[in-house]
């Protein structure tokens, strides 16, 4: 390979792996998600193909609780889709804040960049972009993210479902709360305005005082309600004039 073409694999090759790199302490979070997931979708009794298969194509740790959980309780499916569609909502909003990075990008690649899209490529991606705006290589970096944080989603999937088939009791361990206080540090950083903490505030209180609604439909409620009350903060928020 010319020397002309060497230096521009290896930049993106570095891009790629420093993706990875920042990924790691989320995804080091994700394991026991992942393996409750597992583990909790055994005891619940799908099929070994049914939950592999979530984690291969759907790939929303959130969403796939919610599911399980939906699915466990005989919930209808109409609950089940709507409940897990309100919940991912928040991706759109992910999407559409990288416009700028990937609208000049091939389809192909566009098109796998939504689907590995999740809250712990979003946080490091958005990180890169506000600290180095100017930086390259902004889908090499994305990719080695999320790339990483899939592959590590899928393997914890199947050793949860492995696990949870030998120890019954596992998903009481409560091995899930690594991934609570992951969400924290993913969010709490970027609650930069009066409008995002009204919204977090709004979503916690809603959240405890709806935690025994059934069916999940708590959360459903809490997120529309959390979704709304930061709209209207923001609409009532007057816009910051620069003297420069």
């Amino acid at each position: 390979m010319p020397a002309a073409e060497i230096e521009p694999c290896r930049s993106r090759l570095f891009s790629f792996f420093t993706g990875a790199r920042d990924t790691l302490p989320l995804i080091i979070a994700a394991v026991p998600f992942a393996i409750v997931y597992g583990a909790l979708a055994v005891t619940q009794g799908l099929s070994e193909s049914l939950i592999m298969s979530m984690s291969l194509f759907v790939f929303a740790g959130s969403a796939q609780f919610i599911a399980v959980t939906l699915i466990a309780s005989s919930a209808a499916v109409p609950v089940i889709l709507l409940t897990v569609f309100i919940v991912n909502l928040r991706h759109m909003l992910y999407a559409a804040s990288f416009m700028q990075q990937v609208e000049k990008l091939a389809h192909w690649i566009r098109i796998p960049m939504a689907f590995w899209l999740t809250d712990e490529t979003f946080a490091v991606a958005s990180n890169r972009i506000r600290w180095k705006p100017q930086a390259a290589g902004f889908s090499d970096y994305y990719l080695g993210s999320c790339i990483a944080m899939y592959c590590n989603w899928i393997f914890c999937t199947w050793l949860g479902m492995t696990l949870g088939q030998q120890i019954p009791d596992m998903t009481n361990w409560g091995l899930d709360v690594a991934m609570v206080v992951a969400f924290i540090g993913i969010i709490v950083p970027l609650l930069n305005h009066r409008a995002h903490w009204a919204c977090a505030i709004c979503a916690l209180i809603a959240a405890i005082l709806t935690f025994h609604w059934p069916h999940q439909s708590g959360l459903l409620f809490s997120s529309l309600l959390a979704i709304g009350v930061g709209l209207l903060v923001e609409a009532r928020t007057p816009a910051v004039v620069s003297n420069e």
